[in-house]
């Protein structure tokens, strides 16, 4: 199910990444789940919503890392 806020996402998210990075994740989410309807265009037997969740974190990754405090910086 596509995410409306960042207030929507799950707590594993909210509770680590920052607000921008928050809206990196919900927008690629979004995009994904769009993208990836059919089974088809999945790999393997990841389902709709877990080949999203792979998506966001990979768009996020992009532009933000996880230093040595275990807290997500963005990249320089």
């Amino acid at each position: 199910m596509p995410y409306s806020a960042n207030k929507d996402l799950p707590d594993n998210v909210t509770n680590v990444l920052p607000s921008h990075a928050q809206d990196i994740y919900r927008a690629a989410f979004n995009s994904a789940y769009d993208e990836y309807k059919s089974a088809e265009e999945r790999q393997g037997d990841s389902s709709r919503e877990e080949t999203a969740h792979k998506v966001a974190w990979a768009a996020v990754k992009h532009k933000y890392a996880k230093g040595e405090d275990e807290r997500w910086h963005p990249k320089k």
